[in-house]
Protein backbone atom coordinates (compact mmCIF):
# COMPACT_ATOMS: atom_id res chain seq x y z
CA UNK A 1 0.00 0.00 0.00
CA UNK A 2 1.64 3.44 -0.75
CA UNK A 3 1.96 5.27 2.82
CA UNK A 4 3.26 8.71 3.19
CA UNK A 5 6.08 9.63 1.72
CA UNK A 6 4.68 7.46 -1.83
CA UNK A 7 1.48 10.02 -1.35
CA UNK A 8 3.60 13.00 -0.70
CA UNK A 9 5.66 11.94 -3.92
CA UNK A 10 2.56 11.70 -5.91
CA UNK A 11 1.55 15.55 -4.58
CA UNK A 12 4.57 16.67 -5.65
CA UNK A 13 4.97 14.82 -8.99
CA UNK A 14 1.84 16.45 -10.34
CA UNK A 15 1.52 19.56 -8.40
CA UNK A 16 3.70 21.43 -11.24
CA UNK A 17 1.05 20.23 -14.33
CA UNK A 18 -2.33 21.28 -12.02
CA UNK A 19 -1.85 24.05 -9.82
CA UNK A 20 -3.26 27.32 -11.72
CA UNK A 21 -4.97 24.92 -14.53
CA UNK A 22 -8.91 24.45 -14.87
CA UNK A 23 -10.38 20.91 -14.76
CA UNK A 24 -12.29 20.99 -18.29
CA UNK A 25 -13.54 17.61 -17.88
CA UNK A 26 -13.77 14.12 -16.05
CA UNK A 27 -13.60 10.37 -17.46
CA UNK A 28 -14.80 7.84 -15.19
CA UNK A 29 -14.75 4.67 -16.58
CA UNK A 30 -15.14 2.72 -13.85
CA UNK A 31 -16.49 4.21 -10.63
CA UNK A 32 -17.04 1.23 -8.70
CA UNK A 33 -13.82 2.01 -6.27
CA UNK A 34 -13.87 1.65 -2.30
CA UNK A 35 -16.76 3.98 -2.13
CA UNK A 36 -19.02 4.69 -5.27
CA UNK A 37 -17.62 7.90 -7.84
CA UNK A 38 -20.52 10.56 -7.49
CA UNK A 39 -22.22 10.42 -10.47
CA UNK A 40 -22.38 14.20 -10.61
CA UNK A 41 -18.18 14.42 -9.68
CA UNK A 42 -17.61 15.77 -13.55
CA UNK A 43 -20.68 18.23 -13.50
CA UNK A 44 -18.80 19.47 -9.54
CA UNK A 45 -15.65 20.22 -10.77
CA UNK A 46 -15.96 20.96 -14.61
CA UNK A 47 -14.35 24.95 -14.79
CA UNK A 48 -12.87 24.26 -11.31
CA UNK A 49 -9.54 26.00 -11.44
CA UNK A 50 -7.19 23.93 -8.68
CA UNK A 51 -5.33 26.19 -6.35
CA UNK A 52 -3.14 23.49 -4.64
CA UNK A 53 -2.37 20.52 -3.88
CA UNK A 54 -2.29 19.17 -0.31
CA UNK A 55 -1.68 15.98 1.37
CA UNK A 56 -3.61 15.00 4.96
CA UNK A 57 -2.82 12.16 6.00
CA UNK A 58 -2.68 9.83 2.77
CA UNK A 59 -5.42 11.79 1.34
CA UNK A 60 -4.19 13.60 -1.65
CA UNK A 61 -6.40 16.66 -1.75
CA UNK A 62 -6.63 18.77 -4.80
CA UNK A 63 -8.05 22.45 -3.82
CA UNK A 64 -10.62 24.25 -6.04
CA UNK A 65 -11.86 26.88 -3.40
CA UNK A 66 -14.48 26.32 -1.58
CA UNK A 67 -14.51 22.06 -2.31
CA UNK A 68 -11.64 19.63 -2.95
CA UNK A 69 -10.56 16.54 -5.03
CA UNK A 70 -9.96 13.87 -2.05
CA UNK A 71 -8.31 11.18 -3.53
CA UNK A 72 -6.89 7.59 -1.90
CA UNK A 73 -4.61 5.68 -3.77
CA UNK A 74 -5.72 2.69 -1.94
CA UNK A 75 -3.86 -0.71 -2.28
CA UNK A 76 -2.45 -0.16 -5.24
CA UNK A 77 -3.12 2.84 -7.18
CA UNK A 78 -1.19 5.73 -8.55
CA UNK A 79 -1.49 9.07 -10.68
CA UNK A 80 0.06 9.89 -13.66
CA UNK A 81 0.46 12.96 -15.77
CA UNK A 82 0.07 12.02 -19.38
CA UNK A 83 -0.99 14.01 -22.75
CA UNK A 84 -4.64 13.68 -24.04
CA UNK A 85 -3.64 12.01 -27.19
CA UNK A 86 -2.27 8.97 -24.61
CA UNK A 87 -4.39 5.96 -24.92
CA UNK A 88 -6.12 4.67 -21.58
CA UNK A 89 -4.72 1.13 -20.68
CA UNK A 90 -6.03 -1.43 -18.31
CA UNK A 91 -7.13 -0.31 -14.90
CA UNK A 92 -6.76 3.41 -15.73
CA UNK A 93 -10.16 4.00 -13.89
CA UNK A 94 -10.22 7.77 -14.27
CA UNK A 95 -9.21 11.02 -16.03
CA UNK A 96 -8.99 14.57 -14.72
CA UNK A 97 -8.83 16.55 -18.24
CA UNK A 98 -6.76 19.95 -17.56
CA UNK A 99 -7.06 22.96 -19.63
CA UNK A 100 -3.01 23.03 -20.45
CA UNK A 101 -3.80 19.48 -22.54
CA UNK A 102 -2.70 16.76 -19.83
CA UNK A 103 -4.49 14.56 -18.12
CA UNK A 104 -4.30 13.33 -14.73
CA UNK A 105 -4.79 9.67 -14.50
CA UNK A 106 -5.79 7.75 -11.89
CA UNK A 107 -4.76 3.84 -12.42
CA UNK A 108 -5.75 1.16 -10.04
CA UNK A 109 -5.86 -3.01 -10.27
CA UNK A 110 -7.58 -3.54 -6.94
CA UNK A 111 -10.19 -1.16 -6.77
CA UNK A 112 -9.19 -0.21 -2.69
CA UNK A 113 -8.70 3.83 -3.88
CA UNK A 114 -11.30 6.47 -4.09
CA UNK A 115 -12.14 9.69 -5.38
CA UNK A 116 -14.37 11.91 -3.56
CA UNK A 117 -15.72 15.43 -3.85
CA UNK A 118 -15.41 17.38 -0.37
CA UNK A 119 -16.80 21.05 0.68
CA UNK A 120 -16.26 20.24 4.47
CA UNK A 121 -12.27 20.53 4.55
CA UNK A 122 -10.69 18.71 7.46
CA UNK A 123 -13.79 18.16 9.30
CA UNK A 124 -14.72 15.64 6.82
CA UNK A 125 -15.49 12.51 8.50
CA UNK A 126 -12.43 10.71 6.69
CA UNK A 127 -10.08 13.29 8.16
CA UNK A 128 -11.66 14.49 11.40
CA UNK A 129 -10.26 11.82 13.68
CA UNK A 130 -6.60 11.93 11.98
CA UNK A 131 -3.76 12.45 14.36
CA UNK A 132 -0.52 15.12 13.95
CA UNK A 133 1.15 14.77 10.49
CA UNK A 134 4.34 13.26 11.56
CA UNK A 135 6.95 16.33 9.68
CA UNK A 136 4.81 19.03 11.08
CA UNK A 137 5.80 21.12 14.02
CA UNK A 138 3.08 19.22 16.28
CA UNK A 139 5.05 16.59 16.39
CA UNK A 140 7.82 16.55 18.90
CA UNK A 141 8.48 14.70 21.92
CA UNK A 142 6.03 16.16 24.32
CA UNK A 143 3.41 15.23 22.47
CA UNK A 144 4.32 11.72 21.94
CA UNK A 145 6.03 11.30 25.32
CA UNK A 146 2.35 12.38 27.28
CA UNK A 147 0.54 10.00 24.81
CA UNK A 148 2.92 7.05 25.33
CA UNK A 149 2.41 7.38 28.98
CA UNK A 150 -1.70 6.85 28.51
CA UNK A 151 -1.39 3.45 26.56
CA UNK A 152 0.64 -0.19 27.38
CA UNK A 153 0.28 -1.22 23.97
CA UNK A 154 3.78 -1.65 21.60
CA UNK A 155 5.38 1.14 20.61
CA UNK A 156 5.25 0.06 17.41
CA UNK A 157 1.58 -0.91 17.65
CA UNK A 158 0.98 3.16 19.15
CA UNK A 159 2.95 5.21 16.28
CA UNK A 160 1.24 2.93 13.71
CA UNK A 161 -1.93 4.46 15.36
CA UNK A 162 -3.52 7.25 12.47
CA UNK A 163 -5.41 8.74 15.26
CA UNK A 164 -2.60 9.85 16.81
CA UNK A 165 0.01 10.19 13.91
CA UNK A 166 -0.68 9.63 10.47
CA UNK A 167 1.44 8.16 7.91
CA UNK A 168 3.98 6.36 9.37
CA UNK A 169 3.53 2.59 8.18
CA UNK A 170 4.80 -0.45 8.83
CA UNK A 171 7.96 0.02 6.54
CA UNK A 172 8.65 3.39 8.23
CA UNK A 173 7.46 2.31 12.26
CA UNK A 174 10.41 -0.72 11.70
CA UNK A 175 12.92 1.48 10.27
CA UNK A 176 12.41 4.33 12.56
CA UNK A 177 12.48 1.96 15.66
CA UNK A 178 15.52 0.40 14.39
CA UNK A 179 17.34 4.02 14.16
CA UNK A 180 16.48 5.12 17.71
CA UNK A 181 17.33 1.84 18.82
CA UNK A 182 14.27 0.85 20.37
CA UNK A 183 12.56 -2.53 20.60
CA UNK A 184 8.83 -2.37 18.55
CA UNK A 185 7.65 -4.73 21.65
CA UNK A 186 8.31 -2.87 24.37
CA UNK A 187 5.05 -0.80 25.77
CA UNK A 188 5.05 3.07 25.23
CA UNK A 189 4.24 3.72 28.65
CA UNK A 190 8.00 2.15 29.66
CA UNK A 191 10.08 4.35 27.29
CA UNK A 192 12.04 6.97 28.84
CA UNK A 193 11.31 10.71 27.50
CA UNK A 194 14.91 10.85 26.46
CA UNK A 195 14.20 7.71 24.19
CA UNK A 196 10.90 9.05 22.83
CA UNK A 197 13.18 11.86 21.78
CA UNK A 198 14.89 9.54 19.82
CA UNK A 199 12.19 8.14 18.26
CA UNK A 200 10.64 11.59 16.78
CA UNK A 201 14.05 12.19 15.67
CA UNK A 202 13.92 9.17 13.68
CA UNK A 203 10.40 8.70 12.06
CA UNK A 204 11.36 12.58 10.56
CA UNK A 205 14.21 11.48 9.67
CA UNK A 206 13.13 8.04 8.06
CA UNK A 207 10.23 10.33 6.48
CA UNK A 208 11.78 12.62 4.82
CA UNK A 209 14.46 10.35 3.46
CA UNK A 210 12.03 7.82 1.86
CA UNK A 211 9.81 11.39 0.67
CA UNK A 212 13.24 12.37 -1.11
CA UNK A 213 14.04 9.20 -2.30
CA UNK A 214 10.25 8.67 -4.46
CA UNK A 215 9.21 6.44 -1.52
CA UNK A 216 9.87 3.01 -1.05
CA UNK A 217 9.15 0.94 -4.78
CA UNK A 218 6.19 -1.26 -3.15
CA UNK A 219 5.69 -3.73 -6.11
CA UNK A 220 2.05 -1.81 -7.17
CA UNK A 221 3.37 1.66 -6.74
CA UNK A 222 5.18 4.28 -9.33
CA UNK A 223 5.81 8.01 -9.16
CA UNK A 224 3.55 10.44 -10.99
CA UNK A 225 6.56 10.20 -13.63
CA UNK A 226 5.91 6.30 -13.74
CA UNK A 227 9.19 6.43 -11.88
CA UNK A 228 9.84 3.85 -8.71
CA UNK A 229 11.05 5.03 -5.00
CA UNK A 230 14.38 3.83 -4.28
CA UNK A 231 14.30 4.15 -0.60
CA UNK A 232 13.86 0.13 -0.15
CA UNK A 233 17.93 0.26 -0.97
CA UNK A 234 18.09 2.01 2.55
CA UNK A 235 15.96 -0.49 4.22
CA UNK A 236 17.53 -1.87 7.48
CA UNK A 237 15.41 -4.07 9.11
CA UNK A 238 12.00 -4.04 6.79
CA UNK A 239 11.82 -7.47 4.68
CA UNK A 240 14.98 -8.62 6.16
CA UNK A 241 14.18 -11.31 8.90
CA UNK A 242 17.08 -14.09 8.89
CA UNK A 243 19.48 -11.32 7.60
CA UNK A 244 22.50 -10.17 9.28
CA UNK A 245 22.33 -6.69 10.84
CA UNK A 246 23.80 -4.26 9.27
CA UNK A 247 25.33 -2.60 12.49
CA UNK A 248 26.26 -5.80 14.52
CA UNK A 249 25.92 -8.75 12.47
CA UNK A 250 23.13 -10.61 14.67
CA UNK A 251 20.73 -12.49 12.75
CA UNK A 252 17.60 -10.01 12.39
CA UNK A 253 14.39 -11.46 14.21
CA UNK A 254 11.33 -11.51 12.53
CA UNK A 255 7.88 -11.94 14.38
CA UNK A 256 4.33 -10.14 13.91
CA UNK A 257 2.58 -7.39 16.19
CA UNK A 258 -0.84 -6.48 15.79
CA UNK A 259 -0.71 -8.92 12.48
CA UNK A 260 1.58 -7.22 10.72
CA UNK A 261 5.27 -8.96 10.55
CA UNK A 262 7.89 -6.82 12.00
CA UNK A 263 11.59 -7.16 11.62
CA UNK A 264 14.01 -5.94 14.38
CA UNK A 265 17.65 -6.39 15.76
CA UNK A 266 17.40 -8.12 19.54
CA UNK A 267 21.07 -6.89 20.38
CA UNK A 268 20.77 -3.35 18.54
CA UNK A 269 16.99 -2.49 19.91
CA UNK A 270 16.31 -2.65 23.33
Amino acid sequence: MPELPEVETSCRGIEPFCVDQQITRIKVRQPKLRWPVDADLARKLKGKTILKVERRGKYMLLQTGRAALMIHLGMSGSLRIVESSVEAAKHDHIDVHLSNGKIIRYNDPRRFGSFIYNTEGNAHPLLNKLGVEPLSADFNSDYLYAVCQQRKVSIKTLIMNSNIVVGVGNIYAQESLFMSSINPKKAANKISRKRIESLVVAIKHVLAEAIKAGGSSLKDFTSAEGKPGYFQHAHQVYGRGGEACNQCGTTLKQIVISQRSTVYCGNCQR
